[in-house]
């Protein structure tokens, strides 16, 4: 293995190399499958406090498309596992005849959460609370999904940049689990801090396995944390010209 080989063409290897050595192999074989169990267990906790109350016992019924929306999100994350999964078994042919129908399901995600985000702005107006602004987080989040998704696609046969974006993509949707963790753990409103985290796990993979933080670490999270920067900026300071934009597209 390439990343290996200026350690191992070192002799004698010391203790301290051959610590590294095998912590690079571990990581070359277990990280994007570690991370696709990460983020199911960042999803799982997250949603599953207190989903009783907040999504199937409420006196005002819930819209429809959120519970569908539900479905589609968790369907992807368990896909994100199952494909983890498979190129970590050198699964390679399953795996491609398994993304075509990830790429039907990423397609259809990012729509599916405008979409939701819409249905429940209605639904909070009926309850006399409207957060209007807060759409821009929604938004910032199905499209930095649906970009980083769209490019995973575009280089689907470049599986260096393939699972990099894809890891971004699953990685941008785990927005609203963090926003539901206890404020112990996530402060308010530090949501992305605990996304761009996840992600920069990415980096620092190749950081210690390849000398080096790949090309699409190296534009992709500066864009990331550039929309979020946006998006909260769009939600908390609401400028008017934001507000005017939102309500002469939605009313």
């Amino acid at each position: 293995m390439k990343t290996l080989a200026p350690i191992a063409a070192h002799a004698p290897v010391g203790f301290g190399d051959r610590t590294v050595c095998k912590l690079r192999r571990v990581l070359d074989r277990w990280f994007y499958f570690g991370m696709a169990w990460l983020v199911l267990a960042v999803v799982a906790y997250g949603f599953g406090r207190g989903l009783g109350e907040r999504l199937l016992h409420r006196a005002e019924p819930l819209p429809w498309i959120l519970h569908v929306h539900a479905m589609v999100f968790s369907g992807w994350v368990l896909l994100f596992l199952a494909q983890s999964g498979l190129v970590h078994r050198h699964a390679v042919r399953l795996h491609r005849r398994l993304g075509m129908f990830g790429a039907g399901l990423g397609t259809v995600l990012p729509l599916l959460g405008v979409a939701t985000a819409l249905a429940m702005r209605q639904w909070h107006a009926r309850q006399g609370a409207v957060h209007d602004t807060f759409l821009a987080i929604s938004f910032n989040d199905m499209l930095t999904f649906a970009v980083a998704f769209g490019l995973a696609l575009r280089w689907r046969r470049q599986p260096d940049v393939h699972r990099r974006l894809m890891l971004i993509a699953t990685c941008a949707l785990t927005v609203a689990a963090f926003a539901r963790f206890p404020r112990a753990l996530v402060p308010a409103n530090a949501w992305y801090a605990y996304v761009d985290g996840l992600i920069g796990l990415g980096l620092l993979r190749d950081l210690i396995v390849e000398d080096r933080v790949h090309r699409v670490y190296a534009i992709g999270l500066p864009c990331v944390v550039a929309g979020q920067a946006l998006a909260l900026y769009l939600a908390f300071a609401a400028p008017a010209g934001w507000l005017a934009l939102l309500h002469a597209a939605l009313d």
